[in-house]
């Protein structure tokens, strides 16, 4: 049944999980990293830096995705990654280390837009949801296998040597993406030309995904907060993997995936939403108060539970909403609005946590009270739409 979504799908997902891998590799040793630079005080800029980049390039991937090609979209984002990545071991001060950052973002900023359009182009409608949800594993799969290995690697080889690594890793991510075949029709495909960059309104966002990109936004502050949080709580329970958090959840989303995938495609994009939110705040919360490496592993395991349900039926229902020429536009707003969440989640906790584990709940309250905003939004938008039919 998996075999049917063809080659080019299967491709672009390994790709895909090479290149989240390569930059969550380094993410749960770059609180030391900085704080070895003397910036101890900044731990939070590192994830907000990173997805505002990512952010500000979006309208300008989602464009040249609709008009250059998904591919070359891709491979540029994958580019960046390398070529940063090598860069990181030479960081001489706190302040060049977040430039680099900022550069970073601009990675997660194409690859996975083009990406996303070009699944898009190549899933049926009727089985979107199975589709995203597979889509989703593999990028979850990058997460927290990166995640997962990262401090193993720095233990046993050194911080350089996993910089090495991340490295190469995105290069693979690259050959891959030269074997897949590009889905934009030939009739709105352009050569490159610099007016191309000129972006207006229209190409920033795609207003038909915006209730999507609403309920994106709200969740994606519970990642922010974990990016930056779960790391030095690990520490504070004694656990030496900083990656730890996310090795748990991976397991629990992929298997949760394996059996809620067509969920969505049967109930209803809303509905299953609903559901995926309502774990959320329960893991925000149990997380925030987790005092053992059992509570904190079994809120990762919710945690799991909530974006396997989530995280695909958000993409399923953006591709739903996008207009059919304008996919790029469309998977571009999503991610703006994730990047923006995120940002917001690990800003944040530059407010609330003061590097002391009395003040890790304060963040995830933080998380649990806007999880709840997109909880209402969706009760809202569900009888609207009852209402209007």
């Amino acid at each position: 049944m998996f075999a049917n979504y063809g080659r080019n799908f299967w491709l672009i997902c390994f790709s895909m999980l090479l290149f989240t891998a390569s930059f969550n590799l380094i993410l749960p040793e770059l609180n030391q990293f900085i704080t070895d630079l003397g910036g101890e005080g900044q731990k939070g800029l590192i994830i907000s830096l990173f997805t505002v980049s990512a952010g500000l390039s979006r309208p300008f991937s989602g464009k040249l995705s609709d008009t250059i090609g998904r591919k070359t979209v891709i491979l540029i984002g994958i580019a960046v990654s390398f070529l940063v990545t090598l860069l990181y071991p030479i960081s001489f001060s706190v302040w060049f280390f977040l430039f680099l950052r900022f550069l970073h973002g601009f990675s997660a900023g194409f690859s996975p837009t083009g990406a996303t359009a070009l699944i898009t182009d190549i899933l049926p409608a009727d089985r979107r949801g199975q589709g995203m949800g597979i889509w989703g594993t593999f990028f979850s799969l990058g997460i927290g296998v990166g995640q997962s290995l990262g401090s193993y690697i720095e233990m046993e080889l050194g911080m350089n040597n996993l910089f090495m690594i991340a490295s190469g890793t995105a290069v693979i991510a690259g050959i891959l993406v030269f074997y897949v075949e590009e889905t934009l029709l030939k009739e709105d495909k352009q050569p490159f030309q610099f007016k191309l960059l000129l972006i207006n309104g229209k190409d920033v966002v795609e207003p038909s995904v915006f209730p999507a990109a609403i309920v994106m936004f709200l969740t994606a502050t519970c990642s922010g907060i974990i990016f930056v949080l779960t790391p030095d709580m690990s520490s504070y329970l004694g656990i030496n993997n900083k990656g730890w958090f996310f090795g748990i959840y991976v397991i629990s989303t992929i298997l949760v995936r394996l059996f809620t995938g067509t969920l969505s495609d049967k109930i209803g994009r809303r509905k299953t939403l609903l559901i995926g939110v309502t774990f959320l705040i329960v893991s925000m919360l149990l997380i925030g108060y987790s005092t053992t490496m059992n509570s904190y592993s079994l809120a990762a395991i919710i945690f799991g539970i909530a974006t396997g349900i989530s995280s695909p039926t958000l993409f399923a229902w953006t591709a739903d909403l996008s207009n059919v020429h304008r996919r790029g536009v469309g998977a571009g707003t999503m991610f703006i609005a994730l990047e923006l969440g995120v940002f917001v989640g690990s800003l944040s906790t530059l407010f609330t946590y003061d590097n002391t584990s009395k003040t890790i709940p304060d963040g995830f309250w933080v998380g649990a009270i806007l999880a709840f905003c997109a909880f209402i939004y969706l009760i809202w938008h569900l009888k609207r739409r009852q209402s209007a039919t």
